[in-house]
């Protein structure tokens, strides 16, 4: 689509094909180069329109992450309560690992299974996770009060697909333990993408001295691991073997 097509465009349908080749833009470059490296520039350049007349559309460069951050809850939440919702179909067939009584799978296998799904559906959406990290350091703090309202809805409508979703695998916890178990499991795998995507430079270092070995960071691992944890000691402090 070129500058010309972009200024002769007036219709409300039109305003919705420009906004949506801009979001792709920024998604590619945000996927390509990080989002911290993608400037409106950038954004504008890609859809052949001046910076200017972006602004249109977008009141600033955070405002466009953010919807796709938004976009990212939208996509994630679904899938994730869809693989939790199969733990715990498993756990009620009898079909799940036994373990304890040997019929059903105790409260810790899964516990296990519930953290590995948050892990492997976040470290499977590297931008995502990128997008997580940067929220709140940048994208809400350069847009309007109601554009965060938007935002907001977003993740709490993707509360209310995850948290009942874990509660059914996970009998034993109480609500609010869900909504600590997503805040913990979003920010980890922000803040675990960032030191797992250092720059070439950087990763370079870390690769060839051996005492760096420990900066050497698999998302998804390390993820489940600490989620798993976390259910454990919230299963046991809520009486629920673990």
């Amino acid at each position: 689509m070129t500058t010309r097509d972009f200024q002769r465009a007036r219709s409300p349908e039109a305003k919705r094909v420009r906004e949506a080749a801009i979001l792709d833009a920024a998604r590619r470059l945000g996927s390509e180069r990080g989002i911290r490296e993608v400037t409106l520039t950038d954004i504008a350049t890609a859809v052949d329109m001046h910076k200017s007349a972006m602004l249109r559309y977008f009141e600033t460069r955070e405002e466009i992450f953010l919807r796709l951050t938004a976009e990212g809850w939208q996509d994630w939440a679904p899938d994730l309560a869809a693989r939790l919702g199969s733990i715990a179909r498993a756990d009620d067939d009898g079909a799940a690992q036994p373990a304890g009584d040997g019929t059903r799978a105790d409260a810790g296998t899964r516990a296990d299974a519930v953290a590995a799904a948050f892990a492997s559906t976040l470290a499977g959406r590297g931008m995502f996770c990128d997008l997580l990290a940067q929220t709140p350091l940048n994208l809400e703090r350069n847009v309007s009060v109601e554009k965060v309202r938007e935002f907001k809805l977003t993740t709490r409508d993707g509360l209310g697909q995850i948290v009942p979703a874990v509660r059914a695998a996970l009998p034993g916890l109480a609500e609010q333990d869900g909504v600590d178990l997503v805040a913990a499991a979003t920010s980890l795998a922000g803040t675990f993408h960032q030191i797992a995507t250092p720059g070439a430079e950087v990763a370079e270092l870390y690769r060839s001295d051996p005492r760096l070995s420990h900066a050497l960071v698999e998302v998804e691992p390390r993820l489940a691991r600490i989620l798993a944890a976390m259910l454990r000691g919230m299963l046991v402090r809520r009486g629920t073997a673990a």
